[in-house]
Parts: C-alpha cells; structure tokens; sequence
C-alpha cells in the first residue's frame, strides 16, 4: 500500500476477502478516523471512502475470482 497526493494505491496482497479494502486504512493517523466502512476496489479498480473521500485504486491486475 503505498500512498500519493492523489489516491491510495493498493495491490492484490493488500486487499482483504472478496477484493476489498478497510478504510480508515492503517497508515491513517488517528485523528482522522472514522467508522471502518469497506470498499469492493476489485470490480472497477478503484473506490472512493463516502466518509473521508480518499480514493484507493488497484496497481495491477485484479485477483484471479474477482
């Protein structure tokens, strides 16, 4: 899981169950959480948290059942 100025980029070994990702991720410092909410990143490739807007996109190619 790296992080840039525009997005949260994430490989396949980052997500968790079904292509998902938990955000707040836990990178984030603790001021700034919220509650955990889960976002599908495997289906488009990319999610956006509805709570703190930040935008998690998969580097490479979706795992294999997604």
């Amino acid at each position: 899981m790296t992080t840039t100025a525009d997005a949260v980029h994430v490989t396949a070994k980052d997500l968790h169950g079904h292509g998902v990702v938990f955000c707040p991720n836990p990178k984030m410092e603790q001021w700034s959480t919220h509650p955990k909410v889960y976002l599908d990143v495997a289906k488009t490739g990319e999610a956006t948290c509805p709570y703190c807007g930040t935008k998690y996109v998969l580097d490479g190619p979706v795992p294999h059942g997604h």
